[in-house]
């Protein structure tokens, strides 16, 4: 059986950084962050082989977000660096079995998110 949950986030100012964690267990191929800001959809952001070293990230945090990953302690981080207001949302940790990492529609469980609010 598949778990994953979210830690960390909270509120910070433009500029600043923040980091979140997923903790997971089970079959799983590829770990995955996804956000959603109210009133729209939710949208991968960045992903990680479990058991591999390929990285992909979306337009919007390339060069500002970095995923990373501890296998012995069955957790992926999302490093945020130089956030903004625009990177409000809900964050939300995913988990599938099968590769392509990069693949964002077919995510199968979902954690039930953390909360990060930048302000002005």
């Amino acid at each position: 059986q598949v778990f994953v949950a979210e830690s960390g986030g909270g509120s910070v100012q433009a500029g600043g950084s923040l980091r979140v964690s997923c903790s997971y267990s089970g079959n799983i191929a590829c770990i995955a962050w996804f956000r959603q800001a109210p009133g729209t959809t939710r949208d991968g952001v960045a992903s990680i082989e479990v058991d591999g070293s390929r990285l992909y990230y979306t337009d919007p945090v390339n060069g500002s977000f970095t995923i990373s990953k501890d296998n012995a302690k069955n957790t992926v981080y999302l490093q945020m660096d130089a956030l903004q207001p625009a990177d409000t949302a809900m964050y939300y940790c995913a988990a599938k079995p099968r590769l392509w990492c990069d693949w964002w529609g077919n995510y199968e469980e979902f954690g039930r998110g953390t909360q990060v609010t930048v302000s002005s």
